[in-house]
């Protein structure tokens, strides 16, 4: 490894201490997150959630009561491997995650590093894993360590919209939109930012990380709101005052209003006795960016202290099952922490040693070793 000039924090990292982290709501017990298990149960938990999901993607909700029986699917559903299979859902959180800790690495050896282009690349590696060639000009970029993980060359219904973005030889920005789309395949994919970096600057990071591929405020700002109500959450917030920081925050920015609306709906109808079905059903279907972060945000404020229940009612609906069950599994995986969540979902989760790795990587951040460089090179 070249060039050790170590940084004491970046933008994208800079997070705060154990021993600076909030309260929890009753003001007496520090409920600090920053912690192995919190950091796993967000990335497996997400896994988990994806999986759960996966199978009845593109079900409607009496399709999937049909097949399933008249509460819908409440188990992981095991392929022949004896594994229970993500989506391009957890695929691209891996990446994400690894653009991330690529970007840190970048800065503390370089001095010098635009997040969203490093994560821009690492998108370009799973766009390679998905069946399209490397481009030409870039092949500094298709290296590390995840591009040597079989499992992730699989093909699980990948968002035409990343595909397209990603193979068009440009990259979105806030300020210069790749396209008006505002689908859910942005935000499901932000989770590991929120791990990363405090709360305001996981907004704003996972924003411009989503409009690489999509450039309708929905699609971005529903991730940097899912950032942020992660990055709170590891910072000792509890639930609702973690999403309603996320709502302070989108109400500076321009074309808020789906997003807040979105998450409204959810702290008002998880406070009525509706079914989980019916009051989904009035946030949407989760297709799309605002829809999705509501269900999912609906789903874990009504069973904050079931990750079972909350990711079953996360999925069982009429739209995007795996992305709504992706981010609740991210978010309450985050507040309950990995041995909270069913050991026996955890045990046959597909790339579960994978996601380990990588959120005990997100957790270390750095070191400073020729390992870690190889992993994570900063280039």
């Amino acid at each position: 490894m070249t060039g050790k000039r170590r940084k004491e924090s970046m933008d994208s990292r800079s997070p705060e201490s154990p021993e600076t982290a909030a309260v929890s709501a009753g003001g007496d017990q520090p409920v600090s997150r920053r912690d192995q298990d919190h950091f796993r149960g967000c990335l497996v938990g997400g896994a988990v959630g994806d999986a759960l999901g996966y199978p009845v993607e593109f079900y409607r909700l009496d399709e999937i009561r049909r097949k399933y029986g008249p509460d819908g699917i409440t188990d992981l559903q095991l392929a022949s491997s004896g594994k229970a299979l993500v989506s391009d859902d957890t695929q691209m959180t891996l990446f994400t995650a690894e653009g991330m800790l690529r970007a840190y690495c970048r800065w503390v050896n370089r001095g010098i590093c635009h997040v969203p282009s490093v994560v821009h690349g690492a998108y370009l590696r799973w766009l390679i894993t998905q069946g399209y060639p490397k481009t030409s000009d870039r092949e500094w970029t298709y290296n590390g360590w995840l591009l040597g993980v079989p499992e992730l060359y699989a093909r699980r219904a990948p968002g035409s919209t990343c595909l397209r973005a990603l193979s068009s030889g440009e990259m979105g920005t806030i300020s210069a939109p790749i396209n008006d789309s505002k689908g859910c395949g942005a935000v499901m994919r932000v989770a590991p930012v929120g791990l990363f970096s405090p709360p305001e600057t996981a907004f704003r990071l996972a924003m411009e990380c989503a409009a690489i591929t999509h450039g309708h405020p929905s699609g971005y700002l529903s991730a940097g709101a899912l950032a942020f109500i992660i990055a709170a959450i590891i910072d000792g917030a509890d639930l609702r005052q973690s999403v309603q920081g996320a709502v302070d925050v989108l109400r500076g920015h321009d074309g808020h209003e789906e997003c807040v609306r979105c998450l409204e709906q959810a702290f008002d109808l998880a406070e009525t006795n509706r079914p989980a079905h019916e009051a989904i059903k009035h946030i949407g279907e989760g297709w799309v960016g605002e829809e999705a972060l509501g269900i999912a945000v609906y789903s874990a404020l009504k069973y904050p202290d079931d990750f079972r229940r909350a990711v079953i009612a996360a999925v069982n609906h009429d739209g995007d099952s795996d992305s709504t069950g992706a981010i609740t599994g991210n978010i309450l995986g985050a507040y309950l922490g990995l041995s909270r969540i069913p050991p026996e979902w955890v045990e046959v989760i597909e790339l579960k040693d994978v996601l380990i790795q990588i959120a005990d990587d997100l957790l270390v951040g750095y070191r400073e070793d020729e390992e870690w460089w190889d992993r994570y090179p900063g280039c």
